[in-house]
């Protein structure tokens, strides 16, 4: 039995919008994260749950990056005009960002690309079990939905991965949130398949796990995949790609999908970033 994938809600009429925000706060979090924040409004009252924003990274004489970055959506606070994103600082562009400081102004273009759906019984008012399989920069991108999932009222389950306790993102905001979080680490030896699949099979048993949603790592998609299929459950995927335009015109963040029995090539940036879970092929 293959579960039913709903087609994400269309998103308003011209929903992109470029915007010079103010950046109100901006702060490492830990050794390897920086936590970004800025005022948006009319941007942060269309975005949603799994789409992300194009970001103008700053030039200067030595840090010179040419094309925008894509970057997740961490929060949204539609009510305030605010977004934040948690971003890893790794390459000439992140690092570029990382000299913004409070007052500045960031050029963001979006929201852009298709957000999470819930499960498609959620609009007959049952609430679906929801468990969040997130590593990485799947901490960020996955945290808007538990907020989505909460307000719905469906009980969500977080497992969030990371190397070490000093890496996990998201671990109160998610238990603030009113979901259960589970934390994994690969200096606890407990973020392993073996010991994320056994969670995964108690979820289950106990009627925890209605459908999975996943981000940020491969074997965790494999993982998520191979469940979804054994119980039919509803599942999604948010795909990571490089990108240069982030409007579907350049072609750059093609990747291979399965559609049945066939291979298809989508665009990350506009037929995603957000996947049925049983298409996605890792890499």
């Amino acid at each position: 039995m293959q579960a039913m994938h709903a087609v994400p809600p269309q998103p308003d009429s011209l929903p992109v919008l470029e915007e010079r925000a103010e950046i109100l706060r901006h702060e490492a979090v830990n050794g390897e994260y920086r936590l970004m924040q800025v005022a948006a409004p009319d941007q942060a009252r269309r975005a949603r749950a799994g789409q992300f924003f194009h970001l103008l990274c700053p030039q200067d004489d030595v840090l010179k990056p040419f094309f925008r970055r894509p970057m997740s959506i961490y929060a949204i606070d539609a009510e305030g005009g605010r977004i934040s994103f948690l971003y890893k600082v790794t390459g000439t562009g992140t690092k570029a960002l990382a000299k913004l400081g409070i007052g500045e102004r960031l050029d963001m273009l979006g929201p852009l690309g298709i957000g999470f759906s819930l499960p498609p019984d959620t609009a007959t008012g049952h609430k679906t079990p929801i468990v969040i399989l997130a590593r990485g920069v799947g901490l960020a991108t996955l945290a808007p939905l538990v907020g989505l999932a909460r307000s719905a009222g469906h009980a969500v389950t977080a497992i969030l991965s990371a190397r070490s306790p000093a890496l996990l993102m998201s671990l109160e905001e998610t238990r603030a949130a009113g979901a259960e979080a589970i934390a994994v680490t690969d200096a606890q030896g407990n973020s392993d398949t073996g010991h994320v699949a056994a969670l995964l099979d108690d979820l289950h048993a106990k009627g925890r796990m209605g459908a999975l949603y996943t981000c940020g790592s491969n074997r965790l998609l494999k993982l998520a995949q191979a469940h979804a299929a054994r119980h039919a459950l509803f599942g999604e995927v948010a795909m990571e790609q490089q990108m240069a335009c982030g409007l579907g015109m350049c072609f750059c963040c093609v990747r291979a999908f399965r559609e049945g029995d066939a291979t298809v090539h989508r665009r990350v940036c506009c037929e995603g970033p957000v996947f049925a879970l049983e298409e996605a092929l890792g890499w």
